[in-house]
């Protein structure tokens, strides 16, 4: 009697328990691959499937319809834009499918082409991931979207993705130009966007506003 009562708890309580993200990779580095995949295993996500190139992407997404689909912009045969491509045919027909693009080059053109047609979608350079524990927080951050940003700061990166500079967007909130740059760097920092050499921190930024909406 006493175990079929225990059985019944752990039973109840794993219907409480939250569902763990459904994660699908793609990338055709099989050694980064498979450390990506036990990273996100480790820290709460279920890698439901591993992809080398686009045409596999494509067919694991249809099988197990993932909250979120990691992506490398260059598989081959032709290692140019295959992952972007497939991407985007994700993104129209799995349209509550997070995809999180990932690239060892800057090429914000064609990551925009992907993250103005949807929304809970990011972009982020390889060279970026330098400590778990971000990119781990940046993944769940494209599955929630964006949601860890204030009402103010989403006012500001919306002007941002106006083209607007700093003393611009001080001027259409009536606020001094230094609160907007304490905003602004807010942002690059909740973005994961850290201050470096990379001239494109805040076009990045306006990629992660454009795929949240």
């Amino acid at each position: 009697m006493a175990r079929k009562r225990a059985e019944t708890i752990a039973e109840e309580r794993a219907d409480e328990a939250p569902a763990r993200p459904r994660v699908i990779l793609a990338d055709d580095d099989v050694l980064l691959r498979a450390g990506l995949a036990s990273l996100l295993a480790n820290s709460g996500f279920d890698v439901a499937g591993q992809a080398a190139d686009g045409t596999e992407l494509i067919a694991l997404v249809r099988e197990h319809e993932p909250d979120l689909a990691i992506v490398d912009i260059r598989m081959p045969p032709t290692h140019s834009t295959e992952g972007l491509e497939a991407a985007q045919l994700i993104r129209q027909d799995f349209p509550e499918t997070a995809i999180l693009v990932l690239s060892a080059h800057v090429e914000v053109e064609h990551a925009m082409t992907l993250l103005e047609t949807g929304h809970r979608s990011g972009y982020l350079l390889k060279s970026r991931i330098t400590h778990v524990d971000e990119f781990v927080e940046t993944v769940g951050r494209i599955v929630r979207g964006l949601t860890d940003l204030t009402q103010r700061e989403r006012e500001v990166l919306s002007l941002m993705a106006q083209g607007r500079s700093n003393s611009g967007i001080a001027r259409r909130l009536w606020v001094t130009e230094g609160t907007v740059e304490k905003h602004v760097h807010n942002i690059l920092g909740k973005l994961r966007l850290p201050d470096t050499d990379d001239d494109h921190r805040r076009v990045l930024a306006v990629v992660a506003f454009l795929g949240s909406r």
